[in-house]
């Protein structure tokens, strides 16, 4: 089992940028990619994006590319989001998770944080 810690919400103005950070501890060895999600209020859980661990082959929605990025640690086990170019529609709970495969799925990923909440105002 993979623990996973996010920190680095908050609140932003639309235009602004933000860093979210994904401790992970316990058998990272077994997770082959990890990702972050986010839920708004009322709606079903997202996909943002996904990295590998080894080769760091990354992989975005729709939605965020070209205007978030993750990228990972291999040496500090932590994960991260950076956020440019906010708007209020990507106002949610964030989420990272790992995952035995590579998927977009929230199905697939087995280990959850707890959350971060990211609030864009206008």
């Amino acid at each position: 089992q993979v623990q996973l810690v996010e920190s680095g919400g908050g609140l932003v103005q639309a235009g602004g940028s933000l860093r979210l950070s994904c401790a992970a501890s316990g058998r990272t060895f077994r997770s082959y990619a990890m990702g972050w999600f986010r839920q708004a209020p009322g709606k079903a859980r997202e996909f943002v994006a996904r990295i590998t661990w080894g080769s760091g082959f990354t992989y975005y929605a729709d939605s965020v590319k070209g205007r978030f990025a993750i990228s990972r640690d291999n040496a500090k086990n932590t994960l991260y989001l950076q956020m440019n170019s906010l708007k209020p529609e990507d106002t949610a709970v964030y989420y990272c998770a790992a995952s035995a495969s590579l998927s977009v799925l929230a199905t697939s990923y087995d280990s959850w944080g707890q959350g971060t909440q990211v609030t864009v105002s206008s």
